[in-house]
């Protein structure tokens, strides 16, 4: 029997899995979620994985038949791959739940080119994983391995599914790239997306410089047509280059509140917009200035400004120009053309949407490029609003070639799995290893269909270390989402993971003798990116999260000033470290909750494509931690915000910070709702936009609300960034 001859009425571990549903004598049956997982692994797996007499003999059949590339291979005596293999084994992994092993198997083992044989249990794949990104280096493979089989440590899905692989797709899969107020630039960026599309890239694209509907064009008045005709050919290119229909092509396009065309840009996603520009499948996102939130506040006119007319004016596209700083000049400015609206109106348009769709994301600019430690400007964000780095204008001529060639970004993330992390022996150790196994897949990506985004990764050398399990890590510590005591836990994890990202980015930069792009103009260089850490004590504040962390040393102010001298003196080789992604199914494999957000369900129900309904206990789930574990529905989202900007300090690029809403309203989550209606109102996402920016977070995702009739509006359908 072959995988492929397997009937969902000759095996029993989807009826078992599904009995977890059907509760006894008013109980969980959670026993049913290990009968389901071992029926799977006897049923399914074992049957179906290609059997080899030794290791060696595996490895010939890979290497010959094409399924594994022999440069990764060939680096290593056979023997220390012999040798890490049965270290290995001798850790006795094993799927905590039917959905870990079920994901696993689904969608990242290696099988025939028939889809008849597994050919990788999860062992393997860390192994050929620990060899790849080692590139040679036996120590590091062994460190790499160490970490990723007691799931300390998950790359991306890019990295991990295709480390190895002679048939493989790109290690990166999330692309940032900006248009610019010209014919050239908008087909390059549709070709672009065209070709990221192709490899598997989810694509990120701002169009904020572009000029206005009705704008002129060579003196013609009323000539342009604005940004939507090109958000529908984006649209339409990513459905038609779709990985030979696989998989959906996935992008975002942002844009700037204060652009002329943003109410057209938000009604482009209703449901009654006119058909020839409603966007089905592309995100939207907005871009929003500190200037936004004061005129909001104030009940004030808001002028919207002609893109053509600021980089008339100033010399460099729209993005570039603090609409903050210069707002005032620019509303007295003759020259420039502009627009009055109500910025009220704005804001409820931009909560109605919300409401509706989940859309438009929230990128808060200002806080960002604030805190941002490089030289340069932030103008955007990705598929998953994490991701936040400076990038630099190109121009491109009439040949499609590039006179000025301008720095685009790809995405190199990886996650901290933090309940496992917390029991690690050596923090920095374990950081070190995850740091350097990122930065062999910056090092060796090579995305030339794109040069901008070719010449950005090999000047900036960046990767986005982030973290996984906050919430399950709450629940087996007894500790409520958003309580103290979670704030301060989250405070001190992310500023070790600052902390020891930093120590092994300034230790590779030693090495190489090579630091990013202009280190020299950077925060970290003049030393004023420590000044926070030199000059003040951060340590645990509740004596909880003392006990948590007292194997676990937390660096004082001499380790804050003498990394600060290490720095200024031999520089760092990474410009940006941290990010903090959503997760997707790679989350369930490390049986931990996703990212830094509360679960959505204590029973989850998943529906997974030819199958059905696929039920997933909470990680740890049990009559201990079940008070702990609280739906994201059910909880005050100030108190998500909190957690997310106790992170938010120490992380130099963004989070993924998804909202949780139901549509009607628990009474008395919010004091503003007493007296009046239950149901969620475009007043209640105004107030949490408002405090997140408050609060300092950088970006606001997904909008996900809860209906009364048990439907999700606003899930998070992006699999082409999630980790």
């Amino acid at each position: 029997m072959s995988l492929n001859d397997i009937k969902s009425q000759d095996v029993t571990y989807y009826a078992l899995n599904n009995e977890i549903n059907i509760p006894v004598n008013g109980q969980i049956p959670l026993e049913k979620d290990q009968e389901a997982l071992q029926a799977f692994l006897k049923e399914n797996v074992e049957p179906n994985t290609m059997k080899f007499p030794n290791l060696r003999a595996r490895f010939d059949y890979l290497l010959d038949n094409n399924y594994y590339e022999h440069h990764f291979v060939d680096q290593y005596d056979f023997s220390f791959i012999e040798k890490l293999n049965d270290y290995l084994i001798a850790q006795h992994f094993t799927f905590k739940s039917f959905m870990a092993a079920y994901k696993y198997y689904a969608q990242y083992a290696l099988k025939t080119d028939d889809n008849g044989y597994y050919l990788e249990d999860f062992k393997d794949r860390v192994l050929a994983n620990a060899l790849f990104f080692a590139d040679g280096d036996t120590d590091l493979a062994q460190s790499i391995a160490d970490e990723m089989i007691h799931q300390r440590y998950q790359p991306a899905t890019p990295s991990f599914l295709n480390a190895g692989r002679a048939r493989r797709g790109e290690l990166v899969s999330c692309f940032l790239l900006q248009t610019t107020d010209d014919m050239n630039s908008i087909g390059r960026t549709i070709n672009s997306a065209l070709e990221l599309s192709r490899i598997g890239g989810g694509v990120g694209i701002t169009l904020s410089n572009l000029r206005e509907a009705g704008a002129p064009i060579k003196g013609i008045e009323g000539a342009a047509s604005g940004v939507l005709p090109v958000m529908k050919l984006l649209e339409d290119s990513f459905s038609y280059s779709n990985q030979l229909g696989q998989r959906q092509g996935a992008g975002v396009v942002y844009l700037n509140v204060f652009h002329p065309d943003i109410i057209a840009f938000l009604g482009a996603k209703k449901e009654n917009a006119d058909e020839k520009y409603r966007l089905k499948t592309l995100s939207l996102g907005v871009v929003v200035p500190d200037k936004y939130y004061d005129l909001v506040k104030d009940d004030a006119d808001m002028y919207l400004f002609s893109p053509y007319d600021v980089q008339r004016e100033y010399g460099e596209p729209f993005s570039y120009v603090d609409i903050t700083k210069e707002y005032d000049k620019m509303v007295a400015n003759p020259k420039i053309k502009k627009y009055k609206i109500k910025a009220r109106e704005l804001e409820n348009e931009i909560s109605k949407l919300q409401q509706e769709s989940g859309y438009p994301y929230v990128v808060n600019i200002d806080t960002a490029n604030r805190d941002n430690p490089i030289d340069g400007k932030i103008i955007m964000s990705n598929l998953c609003s994490e991701v936040m780095q400076v990038q630099r204008p190109s121009k491109i001529n009439n040949k499609q070639e590039y006179e000025v060639l301008g720095t685009d970004i790809s995405c190199n993330l990886g996650s901290t799995n933090i309940p496992n992390l917390m029991k690690t022996k050596n923090f920095g150790a374990s950081i070190e290893a995850m740091v350097r196994a990122l930065t062999y897949v910056t090092d060796h990506s090579n995305i030339d269909v794109v040069p901008s985004v070719q010449h950005g990764n090999h000047l900036a050398h960046t990767i986005g270390l982030g973290a996984m399990g906050l919430h399950t890590y709450f629940a087996k510590n007894h500790m409520m989402y958003g309580s103290e005591e979670s704030i301060d836990f989250t405070n001190i994890y992310f500023l070790l993971l600052n902390y020891w990202t930093l120590v092994a980015s300034n230790k590779i930069a030693k090495e190489r003798h090579e630091t990013f792009d202009n280190f020299a103009k950077s925060k970290y260089a003049d030393g004023s990116y420590f000044d926070k850490y030199v000059n003040q004590v951060w340590a645990p504040k509740t004596d909880k999260v003392k006990e948590l962390f007292k194997d676990i040393p937390i660096p004082t102010q001499d380790d804050w000033k003498q990394l600060k001298a290490s720095v200024m003196k031999d520089g760092l080789y990474h410009q940006n470290r941290m990010a903090v992604a959503p997760n997707g199914s790679i989350s369930y494999i490390n049986d931990t909750s996703a990212s830094l957000q509360p679960i959505v369900q204590r029973i989850e129900d998943r529906q997974e494509k030819m199958i059905g309904t696929i039920y997933y206990p909470a990680p740890g789930l049990n009559n201990d931690t079940m008070p702990y574990y609280q739906s994201a529905y059910d909880i005050d989202m100030r108190k998500e915000i909190d957690i997310y900007a106790a992170a938010q300090q120490h992380v130099d690029q963004g989070m993924s910070l998804t909202l949780f809403m139901r549509s009607t309203i628990t009474e008395g989550l919010y004091e503003w709702k007493d007296g009046g209606t239950d149901k969620m109102t475009t007043r209640d996402l105004n107030i949490l936009r408002n405090y997140a920016h408050y609060k300092g977070i950088k970006s606001i995702y997904y909008i996900r609300t809860y209906t009364d009739d048990q439907d999700e509006i606003g899930a998070n359908a992006c699999e082409s960034c999630v980790i």
